[in-house]
């Protein structure tokens, strides 16, 4: 592919192969991702999903292949990427204020040596306010709900203002009123041209929220636009025998009490 191209691709992976202690968890991974779409990543819990984010940016080594972000090896690349990580990975009782929380995504940018500044704190507080988490930006995180946690970690990925944003189940143990936040705000964000990769559990919503999907279990079953490859066969290539314990768990919610 000519180099002018690839730097116009946002993500690019490579015959990439993940192994923990000389076990794959994913194979062969190849796929290349377009610019300005929201992109959801889905598949059965262990298919490898979040090992593919932390793959991209260096967390975890790779076994074989290589990955670009616009062109170029991530190592040059991070100051255009945003990443919100699970809740669970995160100590949540680390002293720190959901501000200072949010300031750390000045860090790129800044260095390490230099401290924010007053620009730096307005930046931070207009994201908190475009998260809804203005008035608790001198909370401590801790004392902050799951969906409140979410949004303020939204708040630091928005502070990068990033080209390319990494999102590990940003969705996962949030009430209603977050998750329709959240996906309004990425939806702002893919009308500004940013690419957005969502790790998504809920294949319910896959359709009304992403454009673009990747199937993954232990390798890329299916990757393009939702219309095209969110298909049955797709989704029994991805899930197997788990797909039909998730359609009637799914049935079993949508069925109203008797009696109303």
């Amino acid at each position: 592919m000519p180099a002018e191209n690839g730097a116009q691709i946002p993500l690019q992976i490579h015959d990439m192969t993940i192994a923990y202690h000389k076990k794959p968890v994913l194979w062969d991974v190849d796929l290349e991702v377009p610019a300005g779409k929201l992109v959801g990543i889905v598949g059965p819990n262990g298919a490898g999903k979040s090992t593919m984010i932390k793959a991209v940016m260096g967390l975890v080594p790779k076994a074989s292949g290589w990955v670009k972000v616009y062109g170029r090896p991530y190592e040059e690349m991070r100051q255009v990427i945003g990443y919100v990580p699970q809740r669970e990975s995160v100590d949540w009782d680390f002293p720190i204020s959901a501000l200072e929380v949010v300031l750390m995504g000045r860090y790129g940018r800044l260095g390490w040596v230099r401290r924010p500044g007053e620009e730096d704190r307005r930046l931070a507080r207009e994201a908190l306010a475009k998260v809804g988490m203005a008035e608790y930006a001198e909370r401590q995180i801790s004392q902050l709900s799951g969906g409140q946690q979410q949004r303020v970690f939204l708040a630091r990925a928005l502070i990068q203002d990033a080209r390319l944003y990494l999102m590990d189940e940003p969705f996962s143990g949030v009430d209603a009123a977050t998750e329709r936040a959240i996906i309004d705000l990425l939806v702002e964000l893919r009308s500004q041209h940013r690419t957005i990769l969502v790790v998504h559990h809920d294949l319910q919503t896959v359709t009304n929220y992403f454009d673009w999907v990747i199937m993954i279990n232990m390798r890329v079953v299916a990757n393009g636009p939702t219309a095209e490859v969110f298909t049955d066969e797709n989704l029994q290539k991805t899930y197997g025998g788990r797909l039909t314990l998730l359609s009637e768990a799914a049935q079993a919610m949508a069925v109203p009490p008797r009696g109303r």
